[in-house]
């Protein structure tokens, strides 16, 4: 192997951006993030909406925030994203 592999990722994590919808829990947020995807048949674009489970280590985040997430390792039994930034505050 060399140094290269060392420093960048062959896969790099999966990045995405979303509203919070939820943040009741301790030091984590669920964030909805859409997707514009072309129907398999009919070529229409319709919107899909995933649910996130993000940690938030510092309960930062709150309802209606703009955030971006990371992939990371499972944290919980539904955990798989971390926040990395509040793009944009909730008015």
């Amino acid at each position: 192997m060399s140094d290269d592999t060392n420093t960048t990722r062959e896969n790099p994590r999966k990045v995405r951006e979303g509203i919070v919808v939820s943040d009741k829990m301790n030091s984590t947020v669920v964030v909805a993030v859409m997707e514009r995807v072309a129907h398999p048949r009919y070529g229409k674009t319709v919107q899909r909406t995933k649910k996130l489970y993000v940690h938030d280590e510092k309960n930062d985040a709150k309802i209606g925030d703009r955030v971006r997430v990371q992939e990371t390792r499972p944290l919980s039994k539904l955990k798989r994203w971390r926040l990395t930034e509040i793009v944009e505050r909730a008015k």
